[in-house]
This record gives structure tokens, sequence and C-alpha cells, in this order.
């Protein structure tokens, strides 16, 4: 299940407006009840608060963006060093493998394969 905030920030940019501008408008809150986050303040300029349904159009969109991030955050982590990969590359052109035998790529197409966007 997508997050409350990542169905905001898909409702924001389908109506024109920018997430991290608009991050100070409005509240998230949970009253630890068992009825999960809610929108407790909105103050968006020219955007009605989304109502429930259409928070809940952005379920299948919010998952997608999710799990894209997740893939992001752990291909950022695997892949080496910028320092490790200039070098890898420069070794590279030096072996006259500026192609797709050359380290660097292999390096690269293997943490892309290890962690596909989907």
């Amino acid at each position: 299940m997508a997050n409350l905030d990542t169905k905001i920030k898909l409702y924001l940019e389908a109506n024109s407006k920018v997430y991290k501008n608009e991050l100070s408008n409005f509240e998230i809150e949970n009253n630890s009840d068992g009825n999960g986050d809610f929108i407790a303040s909105w103050n968006v300029s020219g955007l009605a608060q989304p109502t429930d349904s259409q928070i809940a159009s952005y379920e299948t969109a919010g998952n997608t963006a999710e799990n894209l991030s997740g893939v992001l955050h752990t291909r950022a982590s695997q892949y080496p060093e910028l320092k490790e990969q200039l070098d890898l590359l420069y070794k590279d052109m030096v072996a006259d493998k500026g192609d797709k035998t050359g380290e660097w790529f292999k390096a690269v197409k293997k943490v892309k394969d290890d962690n596909p966007k989907g």
C-alpha cells in the first residue's frame, strides 16, 4: 500500500503543483487509532484538499513510484564510488575497451541487472 505522502505528491503533480514547494502547506498525522495516516491540514493555494477517493485513485501509481524509489536507492548504494568508476573508465580507455567489454560497463550493468526497475 502506497504511503499517503506519496499519493499526495502525485495529486499535487497532477494538478501542476511542485511537491517540495508545498511541503509546508499540508500536514499528515496519525492518531494511532488503527485508521492510519490522514491529512490534518491543507493550505495549498488554488487546490482543494483531495477527497478520500481522489487519494485512493493514486494507489497503483504510488506503489509504482515507491518501488522505483527503492530500486534507485539500492542501485545508488551498490554502484562503485565515483572515483572508482572514473578509474575503471580510465583503465578501459587505456585498454581500448570503451565499449561493452570494459570493466566500468560490466560493473554498472551488474548493478542494473541485479536491481531492475520493473
